[in-house]
């Protein structure tokens, strides 16, 4: 796999008002998964390489060569406002077109049951970092506003979200209503860091 391009960390910061699942209560996690993957997958020594482009969706089992291909959050038991402030980075190495989050009730003795999804567009983030660099920003100065993005069939937010460099960071807080549930949403935090020169 080629060098990594950048990194982002998504904090999962909360969930308010999550679907009921086990009777009166949920014991909500939440799955990240960044875009898609490009692999280059050996058929024979003959064959040479076969590029395989495939969506995180269709695959579980991952080979231990594709780094970060998904996180999860820690379970929460009994809640429907649930607060994780978790943090999981990845590993960006090529193009990614967006951000999934999948929210699950954990179940002990049988499947777990489906909360809602979100989705969200990384392209405003990551090229907030190109923004960034042409405004010639440093590590000390005061919080400037890059980009706002607003609620279209893109994503799932709820409201206008800013891309912001802030202490050195490029940073997006973003409120999610989660998709496919009667009920549900998300308070995520994305920090990009870009490594490419």
């Amino acid at each position: 796999m080629g060098e990594s391009i950048g990194l982002l960390k998504v904090i999962i910061v909360e969930g308010k008002r999550l679907a009921i699942r086990d009777f009166i209560s949920s014991d909500p996690y939440v799955i990240v998964r960044v875009g898609e993957l490009q692999i280059k997958w050996p058929l024979t020594k003959t064959m040479g390489w076969f590029n395989f482009a495939f969506s995180l969706e269709a695959c579980t089992n991952f080979p231990s060569f594709i780094q970060n291909p998904m996180e999860k959050t820690k379970v929460i038991k009994r809640s429907l406002n649930p607060v994780w402030n978790e943090e999981l980075t990845f590993s960006i190495k090529g193009p990614v077109t967006d951000l999934k989050l999948e929210v699950f009730d954990h179940d002990r003795f049988k499947f777990d049951d489906k909360m809602g999804h979100a989705y969200l567009s990384l392209q405003p983030i990551m090229s907030a970092s190109k923004l960034k660099r042409a405004l010639k920003l440093s590590t000390g100065e005061s919080e400037t506003n890059l980009r706002k993005v607003a609620p279209n069939r893109d994503n799932c937010l709820i409201v206008d979200s800013s891309v912001t460099y802030v202490n050195g960071e490029i940073v997006q807080d973003v409120y999610l209503k989660l998709q496919d549930v009667e009920s549900g949403e998300l308070f995520v935090k994305l920090k990009w860091f870009d490594l490419s020169t």
